[in-house]
């Protein structure tokens, strides 16, 4: 463990920022649009929970970037951690950061009428697993051990 904490100067070693691999999965949706529009309008109360489901998820994110600031640990997941989080949203959730994220297309296609924003969520949440998750969690294990296996074993990944 010792020899692991001097080289321990990439974090899980993530290369594509998560919320980039959110916004190219919208990217490609607002392209499907395009080509094959789907014409769907919700009710204008369905629009406001939209709304509130992108505000949710910014205040989320805006509360979760605090808590790692308080702990004194890098929210990028290519730089080193120098905790594990476990209280607030980490009580319920091993990745609450990538569940605020999912809100923002689910809120937009709402707001939107947009079928294929709302989407997007799946191909992201698959691409933010093979891209981020499991490198994060390789990496945890092999930082934080058992620590990091008991909280895998108490919390779930996403919910």
């Amino acid at each position: 463990m010792e020899r692991f904490m001097e080289k321990d100067l990439k974090g899980a070693g993530v290369k594509i920022p998560p919320p980039v691999i959110f916004i190219l999965f919208m990217l490609l949706a607002h392209a499907n649009e395009l080509l094959f529009p789907i014409g769907i309008i919700f009710a204008p109360v369905i629009t406001y929970i939209g709304l509130g489901l992108v505000m949710t998820g910014l205040i989320l994110l805006l509360s979760l970037l605090l808590q790692f600031k308080r702990v004194k640990t890098s929210i990028e997941p290519w730089q080193p951690t120098s905790s594990i989080i476990k209280t607030g949203l980490y009580k319920y959730s091993r990745n609450p950061i990538y569940l605020a994220l999912c809100t923002i297309p689910i809120g937009l296609g709402l707001y939107f009428s947009h079928i294929w924003l709302i989407t997007s969520v799946i191909p992201s949440c698959i691409g933010i697993y093979y891209v981020a998750i499991r490198p994060e969690e390789v990496y945890l294990t092999r930082k934080f051990g058992d620590e990091y296996t008991r909280y895998q074993q108490q919390v779930r990944r996403w919910f």
